[in-house]
C-alpha cells in the first residue's frame, strides 16, 4: 500500500487539522485572540453555546457564562451577544463573555493578560495607592486610584463592595503580584463611543447627555463617549453666579451643541437654548412706562444693570442716578443686591436691551411735567385781563349815557 505521504509535494511537512485550520483561519486577517466581536447565538446545547461569527468556522462559550445567578440562561437563539475571542482550542474558535466568577483561575487569568481580555472584579477595600481587588472570587489584585476611573475618583468609599470588569495589566510572579486597570476599559469604551458620535453629533443639535462634574466655570455632561462643557454664560438667560443653583452631578439634561473642536477634544454645549427665551415677551410684560422693582446685579463704569425678571436685566445709565448730580461710580448710589424701583424707559427686543431710570427720580420728573402742564393750562383758559383803569372809567361812561 502506497504510504499517502508520497503524495506530498517535496519539502512540505505533515501538519496535523488543529495547525492546517488555524493556518488558513489566520490568514483572513479578520480576528486575533482578545478582540471584542458581535456574535449570534446559533444554537444552545447543555454545556456549550454556538456561535456564528461571521466567519469561516463556528464560534463556542461556554453556557455557564450566559446564565443568571439562578441559572436561567439569558440568551435564546437568534440572539446577538458581545464576546472575546480567546482562540483555537481542539479544533473550535473558543469565546468568552468575560473571564470572572468562582470557575475562573490563575491559568485563566494569565490567558486574560496576555489576550487582552476583561475580567470580572470585585473591589473588597481600599488600601494604600488604591483598592484591593478580588478577581475570580479569591485571587487578589490591586488597583491604583488613577486606573479606578477616567476622572479622579472624589469618594473611594462609594466604589467598596461593587463589581466592576478590569483589565489585568501586569501579571507576576505567576499571579502573586496582579495589577488592574478600570480606566483602560473606560477609556476604549469612550474612543468606540466617540467614533461614532464623530460620524452623528453636528452642531446645533438638541442631545441628551448627563452631568458629568460642576466646576466654578460651568458643567461638563456626558454624551456617551465624549464630554462636553456648558459655560456659566451658556446655563440660563441670566446671570448665573453658582452652577449648583442650576445643576446637579448625575443629573440628565437636554443641551443643544454649540461647537465642536474635534482636534482639541473641545465640544460646546447650551442649557440656555433649550429654554424658553424671555425676551419674546419682553414687550408686553414690561412696555415704556411701566414701573418694576428689581435687584442690583452688577455695577459697571458706565452704569448699574438691574434685574427685574428672570433672564431679564436692564441697564440704568449713570447718569440717571445722580438725580441731577454729577456722579464718578454708580457705587455712590447703589450697590449689588440693593431692591429698587424703576422705570422702563426704552425697550429694544432684537438687542435685547432695557434702558431704566429710578422710579423716585422718574416720578419726580413727571410730577414737575404734569404741575408745569397743569398751570400753562389753567393759563390758557383764565378770562381775559379787564384793562386798565381808563379802559374801566370810559366802559363806565358809556353805561350811563345809554341810561
Amino acid at each position: 500500500m502506497k504510504d499517502d505521504k508520497s503524495n506530498a509535494p517535496e519539502g512540505m511537512e505533515e501538519e496535523s487539522f488543529a495547525d492546517l485550520f488555524e493556518r488558513s483561519y489566520r490568514q483572513t486577517g479578520r480576528i486575533e485572540p482578545g478582540q471584542k466581536v458581535e456574535v449570534r447565538v446559533l444554537k444552545i446545547s447543555g454545556d456549550w453555546v454556538f456561535l456564528d461569527t461571521g466567519r469561516k468556522g463556528e464560534g463556542v462559550l461556554d453556557r455557564r457564562e450566559l446564565c443568571d445567578p439562578e441559572g436561567n440562561l439569558t440568551v435564546k437563539e437568534g440572539d446577538t451577544v458581545t464576546a472575546y475571542f480567546l482562540g483555537i482550542q481542539n479544533n473550535e474558535l473558543r469565546f468568552t463573555t468575560r473571564i470572572g466568577g468562582g470557575a475562573a483561575g490563575l491559568a485563566q487569568l494569565e490567558e486574560a493578560y496576555r489576550a487582552g481580555i476583561p475580567v470580572e472584579g470585585f473591589v473588597e477595600k481600599e488600601v494604600k495607592g488604591g483598592f484591593e481587588v478580588k478577581l475570580a472570587g479569591t485571587i487578589r489584585s490591586f488597583c491604583p486610584y488613577s486606573q479606578m476611573d477616567i476622572r479622579r475618583v472624589d469618594a473611594p468609599s462609594d466604589l467598596i463592595g461593587r463589581h466592576f470588569p478590569f483589565r489585568v495589566t501586569d501579571y507576576g510572579e505567576r499571579g502573586r503580584n496582579i495589577v488592574v486597570s478600570r480606566r483602560a476599559l473606560l477609556e476604549e469604551e469612550q474612543r468606540r463611543q466617540k467614533e461614532a458620535l464623530r460620524e452623528t453629533l453636528k452642531e446645533g443639535m438638541t442631545v441628551r447627555g448627563t452631568v458629568s462634574s460642576l466646576q466654578k466655570f460651568g458643567a461638563f455632561v456626558s454624551l456617551g463617549g465624549v464630554e462636553g462643557l456648558i459655560p456659566m454664560a451658556e446655563l440660563g438667560w441670566g446671570r448665573v453666579n453658582d452652577v449648583r443653583d442650576v445643576l446637579s452631578a448625575g443629573q440628565e439634561v437636554d443641551v443643544v451643541v454649540k461647537q465642536i473642536d474635534w482636534a482639541n477634544d473641545r465640544i460646546t454645549l447650551s442649557l440656555k437654548e433649550t429654554l424658553a427665551d424671555p425676551w419674546i415677551e419682553v414687550a408686553a410684560r414690561f412696555p415704556e412706562g411701566s414701573y418694576h422693582t428689581g435687584r442690583i446685579s452688577r455695577l459697571a463704569p458706565f452704569g448699574a444693570f438691574v434685574t427685574i425678571g428672570e433672564g431679564i436685566d436692564g441697564l440704568i445709565h449713570i447718569s440717571k442716578l445722580g438725580g441731577g448730580k454729577r456722579i464718578n461710580h454708580p457705587r455712590e448710589i447703589v450697590k449689588e443686591g440693593d431692591s429698587v424701583e424703576v422705570k422702563v424707559d426704552a425697550v429694544d427686543r432684537e438687542q435685547k436691551r432695557l434702558s431704566l431710570s429710578l422710579a423716585a427720580a422718574s416720578r419726580e420728573e413727571e410730577e414737575e411735567a404734569m404741575t408745569l402742564d397743569r398751570f400753562k393750562r389753567q393759563a390758557s383758559e383764565a378770562p381775559k385781563t379787564m384793562g386798565t383803569l381808563g379802559d374801566l372809567l370810559k366802559a363806565k361812561m358809556g353805561k350811563d349815557k345809554k341810561s
